[in-house]
């Protein structure tokens, strides 16, 4: 007899961990490939940043084992001058965090298969049936979850990833500890997560300090390879040489060393609205879609909501009367994904646009603008409100906007 479950889900990161969790509690019997080895999990997928926030931690009942540091505040730095705007949040140990939630798919009856690879979709009369895993190993199931992230074997070979190299953004963190959190000449980063935007250290991007608890911090930065990046950007320097001049340059780091029992944290993640996200018997959740939060990058939330929106969905294709995986049933996921996981994602975009093609020195402004707006203006803003955003712009931006406009058609003519 054939290997048999309700539901496959490829990777086991916080979105296909979550899904999976989520199934299994509802009863479904699920299981889980993930392309590590059990003994070393999570080696080569333990790339996040991790800075969360209370909303997840409540929804997915997140527990304070995993929790390298509570944080207060959330801090923005331009290349002279800060804004400090009161955000309580979470710094995770990835890795802890995702061994917790594959004991939690176990406890509730996941199973996981380690050394377990999707390599491509089975295919029966034109649907997905399946996975085959490891090499030559098959598995099949109603329905089949691409959680793989940017890989996304499953999800390219079924038409429905639309991953586009010119909006892959790529990163890169060290652990770190002598870092002073407190300098005289910047905010007081204790107990905060700090975000600062200077194209001096990532063009086109973002660089941070995540507090993680005495003198230690996450420390790193990110950028997208694009017209920003060029505008700002040296020739010839790679991401790592940015780190480094960075590190160099900014006295709070001078008596810092990268904490050498860490891994650095290497990864990539794509900013740009999802092409499809389903079809007959298949979901694509997480990075794969991809999910990522555009203007500050966190995407564990996302992820995990994308997994229970993707279990939802399930559910309610295997409840239905006649259970039904055809692409129409599991249409519900697209809308789902597009009001609860992330709504007015288009906003955010052109938003995260415009504020990665921003010079530096308007950046400087924007710190004031932001101490002048109302409390909620920065909430606003990063929920995709648009008159929120209007409030912070200035005529000098006019140049600007008709740049970013000239740019966006150009990219439609073509």
């Amino acid at each position: 007899m054939p290997d048999r479950f309700d539901v496959i889900v490829a990777g086991a990161g916080p979105a296909g961990a979550q899904c999976a969790r989520d199934l299994a509690q509802r009863g479904y019997d699920v299981v889980v490939l993930e392309a590590e080895a059990e003994a070393d999990f999570p080696r080569q997928s333990n790339k996040s940043t991790a800075g969360t926030f209370p909303s997840m931690m409540a929804s997915f009942g997140v527990p304070d084992e995993v929790v390298m540091n509570y944080t207060d505040d959330v801090v923005l730095e331009s290349p002279n001058d800060h804004y400090v705007q009161h955000q309580p949040g979470a710094v995770l140990e990835f890795a802890e965090f995702k061994r917790w939630l594959v004991r939690e798919g176990r406890e509730q009856g996941a199973t996981y298969r380690f050394d377990a690879r999707a390599n491509a979709p089975i295919m029966a009369d034109g649907t997905i049936s399946g996975v085959r895993y490891a090499g030559d190993e098959e598995v099949y199931a109603d329905i089949v979850v691409d959680a793989t992230g940017p890989a996304a074997p499953l999800a390219k070979e079924l038409g429905v990833s639309d991953l586009q190299r010119d909006h892959q953004a790529i990163g890169v963190e060290w652990e770190m500890e002598g870092v002073e959190m407190d300098h005289p000449e910047y905010a007081d980063l204790t107990n905060t997560m700090m975000l600062r935007l200077d194209h001096t250290y990532a063009p086109g991007g973002y660089s941070w300090i995540f507090h993680t608890g005495g003198d230690t911090a996450k420390v790193g930065l990110c950028y997208i390879q694009n017209e920003s990046h060029e505008q700002y950007g040296r020739d010839g320097a790679s991401i790592d040489d940015y780190l480094h001049q960075w590190l160099d340059e900014d006295p709070r780091f001078a008596d810092a060393e990268r904490i050498t029992d860490k891994q650095q944290h290497r990864g990539s993640a794509h900013i740009q609205m999802p092409g499809k996200l389903c079809t007959d018997g298949f979901m694509a959740v997480g990075d794969t879609v991809p999910t990522i939060d555009p203007l500050w990058g966190e995407g564990i939330h996302k992820g995990m909501k994308s997994g229970r929106m993707a279990a939802i969905t399930a559910d309610r294709c295997f409840t239905e009367a006649d259970p039904d995986t055809s692409a129409e049933a599991m249409s519900v996921y697209s809308k789902l994904w597009h009001s609860e996981v992330a709504p007015r994602m288009r906003e955010r975009l052109l938003m995260t646009e415009l504020l990665y093609l921003t010079p530096n020195e308007r950046y400087d402004t924007l710190m004031e603008d932001l101490r002048g707006a109302d409390g909620d203006t920065l909430a606003k803003v990063n929920a995709g409100n648009v008159r929120a955003m209007m409030r912070l712009l200035h005529v000098r931006d006019v140049g600007l906007l008709a740049k970013f406009a000239r740019e966006r058609l150009g990219e439609r003519s073509s």
